[in-house]
């Protein structure tokens, strides 16, 4: 299995033992602060993990296909997993909404309950609570776009890289098949050139015989 994947895994379960964890303990909590503070802890942790969930997913479909379906079976888990966090959660925050609202309706309803100026700071914690929430998903956005744009990039160099390797090697398997073939011209080279010696000689020693022949025929009559 990929170290890397191994890595992220592990980071992976322990932020989940502990947003279960802690989200059973929120559920425990009575509105109030405490709890409005565990469930906006939880959401960061929430995000961390779909950090996570994102890095395992490239890096499962990076490797081998035998490999890959493994990994990405084991990931379909931990995102149902995620899901489930997500909803609880989620109910959570609601219950927690739902009370803060009805606590302010009664305080509108009561004027000595809260005044104007009570309800006010409510309003704007709330609002630069909800504004820093959304910078911290956007960077995180941001952060996630540019990691999976790098991983795609060292993914093409790395297809670049094997192309190029497979290219030298057939570049080294031709120079091999040149030099075969130079070796193999060069020895039919040297055995025409011998057999043209050989001929050569044959047809003088030919030639020698018929005058010799003739001579006898010529001059012994």
């Amino acid at each position: 299995m990929s170290e890397v994947f191994e890595g992220y895994e592990r980071q992976y379960c322990e932020l989940s033992v502990n947003l279960s964890r802690k989200c059973n303990s929120a559920a425990q909590l009575a509105d109030g602060e405490p709890k409005k503070q565990q469930i906006s802890e939880l959401k960061v942790g929430l995000d961390d993990a779909d950090v996570l969930i994102r890095k395992m997913d490239l890096e499962s479909r990076s490797l081998q296909p035998s490999l890959k379906a493994t990994l990405l079976a084991k990931l379909r888990e931990y995102k149902s997993d995620l899901n489930k966090l997500k909803k609880e959660v989620n109910k959570l925050t609601l219950t927690s909404a739902n009370q803060a609202a009805h606590d302010l309706e009664s305080g509108m309803m009561d004027p000595h309950a809260a005044s104007a100026n009570q309800r006010e700071r409510l309003a704007m914690s709330t609002e630069r609570l909800d504004q820093s929430s959304d910078r911290i998903r956007e960077s995180r956005r941001i952060a996630l776009e540019t990691e999976e744009l790098s991983v795609l990039i060292l993914g093409d160099l790395h297809q670049q890289r094997e192309t190029l390797l497979h290219s030298h090697n057939k570049l080294h398997g031709v120079d091999d098949a040149i030099d075969k073939s130079k070796k193999i011209l060069t020895s039919m080279s040297r055995r025409i050139s011998r057999n043209k010696w050989i001929m050569g000689s044959v047809i003088g020693a030919l030639i020698l015989a018929i005058i010799i022949i003739l001579y006898f025929k010529l001059f012994h009559h």
